[in-house]
């Protein structure tokens, strides 16, 4: 099945979900699972059943490197 932007997160039924262990168990972080084409699907945590964003594993990649660099963490001040 091909997964697009925005579909309902709950049509993917053979992919695990991740959440950060920061999340501390409140609902207050996203989820990512790996597609089976390669691909990286993120939804909210706090609405598990909503849309999902996909997102290639290069993309990620670079957002990953990014955070790590510190700079996002202006978003979370």
């Amino acid at each position: 099945m091909m997964f697009e932007n925005g579909s309902t997160a709950s049509l993917l039924e053979d992919v695990e979900w991740v959440k950060s262990s920061a999340s501390m168990g409140e609902g207050n972080c996203v989820e990512v699972a790996a597609l089976p084409g390669g691909g990286v699907v993120v939804r909210n945590s706090r609405f598990p059943e909503g849309p999902a964003l996909v997102y290639t594993r290069e993309e990620m990649a670079a957002f990953v490197a990014g955070a790590k660099l510190g700079e996002f963490d202006y978003l979370t001040v």
